[in-house]
């Protein structure tokens, strides 16, 4: 059996000493799409900063076959893990290339000297950005600037991508544009870990989901089989379960 690409154990993180999150286990393999959905202030944004190294954590945090947990967040950009965060923090004042070009930072510093062509794949992916390239990001709709971000986190080459409620706030039309990109970034062999709360959607996207409600994960399995689940039918899909 292969080693996950990332692998957590008995993670525990919070804020001060209130912890939030109490002994998750999860893992991540190559190329895959996992998807950690439940409810507002279940921890699943403290999951993915805890993971990229922006809080203190205690427990197991493996990327590769190797504890990174001591890491610095600059240390594990650079080794391939890359966060979109829920408020998206773009450069508003500036335009959009130049957001994307700041994402490549990793790529130059590998010394990679075709790194700028991958504006090129970012465009590809998202045509409306090459559109607005000039426009500074701030102007932007709510839709574009998710691109965006997204599109400035692809500009690093990651091997695990981490999105934080990426339809948090959009038209249900986006939302529905931003998750299809998302099946077309698995086809890239980039491993995601997405966070949501449209746990639909999520689901629909994802080979596995952890479901975590007040700092615990209470279900995990195939996302297929989540999906069916009366639980997660009753509480997060929205539907009424038929009687048995």
């Amino acid at each position: 059996m292969s080693t996950p690409l990332l692998r957590i154990q008995q993670l525990r993180a919070g804020y001060g000493r209130a912890e939030v999150l109490h002994g998750i286990d999860l893992h991540a393999d190559k190329g895959s799409v996992i998807t950690v959905i439940g409810p507002n202030g279940a921890g699943k944004s403290t999951l993915l900063n805890s993971m990229m190294g922006l809080l203190p954590s205690k427990g197991l945090v493996e990327y590769e076959g190797e504890d990174i947990g001591t890491l610095t967040l600059e240390e594990r950009v650079m080794r391939g893990i890359a966060l979109v965060p829920e408020k998206r923090e773009l450069f508003g004042t500036m335009p959009v290339e130049d957001n994307l070009v700041l994402g490549g930072y990793r790529q130059m510093r590998l010394g990679n000297a075709q790194w700028r062509s991958r504006l090129d794949d970012v465009y590809a992916l998202f045509p409306r950005l090459k559109e607005r390239r000039t426009q500074l990001a701030g102007t932007l709709s709510g839709g574009e600037r998710q691109m965006l971000a997204v599109g400035r986190s692809l500009m690093s080459g990651p091997q695990v991508l981490m999105l934080d409620e990426p339809s948090l706030g959009l038209a249900p039309l986006i939302v529905k544009e931003i998750f299809s990109i998302i099946t077309t970034l698995r086809q890239t062999g980039v491993t995601i870990v997405l966070v949501e709360q449209n746990a639909r959607a999520a689901l629909a996207v994802a080979d596995h989901g952890y479901v975590l409600e007040m700092g615990e994960l209470s279900l995990q399995g195939p996302a297929a089989e989540l999906a069916q689940d009366a639980r997660v039918i009753d509480t997060y899909l929205g539907a009424t379960r038929k009687p048995d």
